[in-house]
């Protein structure tokens, strides 16, 4: 009798030590794999990112050494292997890239025009940039009628569709390098204005800029030398942006005929010149077209890691 009084009262001690060994374990097992857990790992560089920038540094190296790379003139003309193929699909070392309708070589034309593709698109966009910012600065500065007008002339430019506007202006004025470099400079300028006039204002209320008034500084001396550097990180970002855009409006007008006139080539030209021989001499719009493509690609990747590293908002919520 004395056994069976005992079992009782024994077994619900064990019964309760082997419950809090079991629910120690987990507890003990999750403490361990918290702090063998790994802290976060450092941000490599984007592949995209590093391949993007390569292609820009090749683009641009390029560009400057066009005249020295080109084993060929731009219009020098090999009717005897007119419309070879690559070297890789039996063509010859002669013509790295094949030739086209004339026998001209299409890698020295490559060259040429990836230069001035290039130069169009970066003059245009430093024009779109200052006369946008300008434009902003002033609708900030004056306010009143003078903000009305400008916001009036960014909704009218922005509800436009440009392209008809680029062919009118050249089909009214005829195509010249200079006018076409000036059309392809208004585009965007409308992006550059509202950004800049939004962040004028917002620093117009900050107290630096009362202090510098209190010094008897003019207007032009308060937005270049304090508001200016102050947006610029914005608007460099909008640039990288809109570069790509305006790479392929240049292309386009120069496709459709009314953007580089010959003999001068742009990668435009090339495209739009190949596209009668897609079928025949495929190298000759391919080349071109891949080209451009890759440019606006590898531009937009940089531009969108920039806005990445210098917007304060995407980078607070980077770190938390």
């Amino acid at each position: 009798m004395s056994r069976l009084t005992e079992m009782p009262t024994s077994l619900p001690n064990e019964t309760l030590d082997r419950d809090e060994t079991e629910t120690e374990r987990p507890a003990a097992g999750s403490q361990k794999a918290v702090r063998s857990r790994p802290g976060p790992p450092l941000r490599p560089k984007s592949v995209l990112v590093v391949l993007s920038l390569s292609w820009i540094v090749l683009c641009v190296f390029v560009a400057i050494f066009a005249d020295v790379l080109a084993p060929y003139e731009l219009t020098a003309m090999d009717l005897r292997n007119r419309l070879q193929p690559p070297v890789l699909f039996g063509g010859s070392w002669a013509h790295p890239l094949g030739t086209d309708e004339l026998g001209r070589d299409i890698f020295s034309r490559f060259l040429v025009s990836v230069r001035v593709s290039i130069f169009v698109a970066l003059v245009g966009t430093l024009i779109g940039a200052v006369l946008g910012t300008a434009i902003g600065f002033l609708a900030a500065h004056f306010r009143g009628w003078v903000d009305d007008l400008v916001m009036m002339l960014i909704d009218s430019q922005a509800a436009l569709p440009f392209m008809i506007v680029a062919l009118m202006v050249i089909a009214f004025f005829g195509s010249s390098l200079t006018l076409f470099i000036v059309i392809v400079g208004i585009y965007g300028w409308e992006r550059y204005a509202r950004l800049a006039r939004g962040m004028a204002l917002s620093a117009l209320e900050r107290g630096y800029v009362s202090a510098v008034r209190s010094f008897g500084s003019g207007p032009v001396w308060l937005y270049w030398r304090h508001i200016l550097p102050n947006v610029a990180s914005a608007l460099i970002v909008n640039a990288t942006l809109n570069f790509p855009q305006t790479i392929l409006l240049e292309s386009s007008l120069s496709f459709l005929g009314l953007g580089i006139q010959p003999p001068m080539t742009s990668l435009g030209n090339m495209l739009g010149y190949g596209r009668e021989y897609l079928l025949t001499a495929w190298w000759m719009a391919v080349i071109p077209g891949v080209a451009i493509s890759l440019t606006a690609l590898a531009v937009s990747i940089l531009g969108d890691d920039l806005r990445d590293r210098i917007d304060p908002m995407l980078t607070d919520k980077r770190a938390a």
